[in-house]
């Protein structure tokens, strides 16, 4: 199992999360640079284009980098605080579609002052005749940061649901 972990803005995935995700499969973590590089969705989609990635996961600006790549792979996600609907840099997007039903879970901490989870569920709103079962975790207890313990149920919780679902 090949996994895709983007980090978020100026950030990078911590040796703790390495290891988590380690238990579920290989991960790929490239650094990005999303101020310098307006086109790190594209980018990035071209570094893993021939990779066979099973899922992509992604932090606050990770998290919208993955919500598109997920699109462009066809493949599950997990995204974290996912900036969506609003980012403090540009950034192009693609024009990606996927006609297979697929498979999201985001992760939104109720008190994340960096990005408003209910601009993220307006954004999705907007989105909900599209073809994504999503599987929305709105947490009381979590702001912008994921904390290890959290991360970790998360990542757990996602690949337990991604067990059972069927895209058909």
């Amino acid at each position: 199992m090949n996994i895709l972990y983007l980090h978020g803005l100026n950030g990078s995935l911590s040796e703790e999360k390495r290891t988590i995700l380690e238990k579920y499969g290989t991960v790929y973590s490239p650094s990005i640079d999303y101020e310098s590089d307006s086109n790190s969705i594209e980018n990035v989609r071209r570094q893993f284009v021939n990779g066979d990635i099973d899922m992509v996961m992604g932090s606050s600006m990770g998290g919208f980098v993955g919500y598109y790549l997920s699109i462009a792979f066809k493949k599950p996600s997990l995204l974290f605080n996912p900036a969506l609907d609003s980012r403090s840099v540009f950034q192009r997007v693609p024009d990606y579609s996927n006609p297979n039903r697929s498979f999201m879970q985001l992760v939104l901490g109720a008190k994340d002052e960096v990005v408003a989870p209910k601009d993220t569920l307006k954004f999705i709103g907007e989105r909900i005749t599209e073809n994504t079962d999503y599987h929305i975790s709105l947490r009381q207890d979590l702001a912008h940061r994921i904390p290890l313990d959290i991360f970790e149920y998360e990542v757990s919780s996602f690949f337990n649901q991604l067990s059972t679902w069927h895209p058909n």
